[in-house]
C-alpha cells in the first residue's frame, strides 16, 4: 500500500486541517510514495519506539504526539531531541502524526474517553471541537467517579474538589486543565483531563468545577486500540502493531511512607 493512500484514510478519520495552529501533524519523515506493509502505532516516537520499529521491520511509525514541534539545528544520535529522528531516517522508516486533529475527531482521543466512562448524549464543545461533554447514566459521588476513572485508565488520579454528587462530565485528554471555563460554560461539574496547572485548579474551584487529573499518557493512550482497529478495517495488506515499549513517562512510587 502506498503511504499516500494511508494518509487519505487517516484524513477521513482525523483531517489534518482540523489540527490547531501550533501543531505539526501529517507526514513528518519520509515520502508519500513509499510502500508500507507494517505500521507501528504509539503515543510517542521515543528512541525506544524508533528502535522497536527497526527491530520489527516497520515501514511507518504512526504516533499521536509529533516528534518535532519546532526547528532543530542538527540531527544526531547524540542529540536527545533528535536521536529518534536519526534512527528512523537511517533505517528508511517514515513517521506520521495525528495530534490535535485526532483529539477532535469522532472516534478519536476524547470520544474514546467518553465511551470508557459510559457518558451519554455527548456533544463537542468549542470552536476547535476538541472537548467532549456528556452525562453519566446515573449521578455518582465525585470520589466514586474518580475511582472508576482510575480503574478504566489504570492510573492514579488527583482530584480537585469536594466529594459531591456529579452527573455532567467534560473530558479532554492530555493537557486540558486550562479549558476549565469552557467546561463550566457547557454545564460540566467535572473536567477529566491528563494534567492541570495549580493555578487553573484554583480558578476552577471558584466556578465549583471539580477537576480529575488522570495523567497525560493515561488519558490519551486508550485511543491507540480503536485507531489500529479503524486502520485494519479500512486497509488491506498492512499489518498494524501497537508499541510494547511506549510506556508512561512517569510512574507511581510504590514504596509506602514510613
Amino acid at each position: 500500500m502506498l503511504l499516500n493512500d494511508f494518509i487519505d484514510i487517516m484524513n477521513k478519520l482525523a483531517p489534518q486541517e482540523t489540527a490547531l495552529g501550533f501543531d505539526n501533524v501529517g507526514l513528518i519523515i519520509g515520502t508519500d510514495r513509499k510502500q508500507i506493509k507494517r505500521v507501528l502505532v504509539a503515543l510517542d516516537c521515543t528512541l525506544a519506539v524508533a528502535l522497536e520499529a527497526v527491530e520489527i521491520g516497520a515501514d511507518l511509525v504512526l504516533t499521536h504526539h509529533p516528534l518535532l514541534f519546532s526547528a532543530v539545528k542538527r540531527i544526531s544520535p547524540e542529540c536527545p531531541q533528535t536521536a529518534a529522528v536519526y534512527t528512523l531516517i537511517r533505517n528508511g522508516i517514515a513517521l506520521f502524526s495525528a495530534h490535535t486533529n485526532l483529539d477532535a475527531a469522532e472516534g478519536g482521543v476524547n470520544t474514546e474517553l467518553c465511551r470508557l466512562f459510559g457518558l451519554q448524549d455527548t456533544i463537542s464543545v468549542g470552536e476547535d471541537s476538541i472537548m467532549r461533554v456528556g452525562n453519566l447514566p446515573e449521578t455518582m459521588m465525585l470520589d466514586d467517579f474518580a475511582a472508576m476513572v482510575q480503574k478504566k485508565l489504570n492510573t492514579v488520579a488527583r482530584i480537585s474538589g469536594s466529594n459531591t454528587p456529579v452527573s455532567r462530565i467534560a473530558v479532554i485528554g492530555g493537557s486540558g486543565g486550562a479549558e476549565y471555563e469552557q467546561a463550566h460554560e457547557a454545564g460540566a461539574q467535572v473536567l477529566v483531563t491528563g494534567e492541570c496547572k495549580h493555578s487553573d485548579a484554583i480558578a476552577a474551584s471558584v466556578l465549583n468545577l471539580n477537576i480529575i487529573a488522570a495523567g497525560h499518557y493515561q488519558t490519551e493512550n486508550p485511543v491507540l486500540i480503536p485507531l489500529a482497529a479503524y486502520l485494519r478495517s479500512n486497509t488491506e495488506g498492512v499489518e498494524y502493531m501497537i508499541s510494547k515499549v511506549n510506556t508512561p513517562t512517569f510512574r507511581t512510587c510504590g514504596r509506602c511512607a514510613e
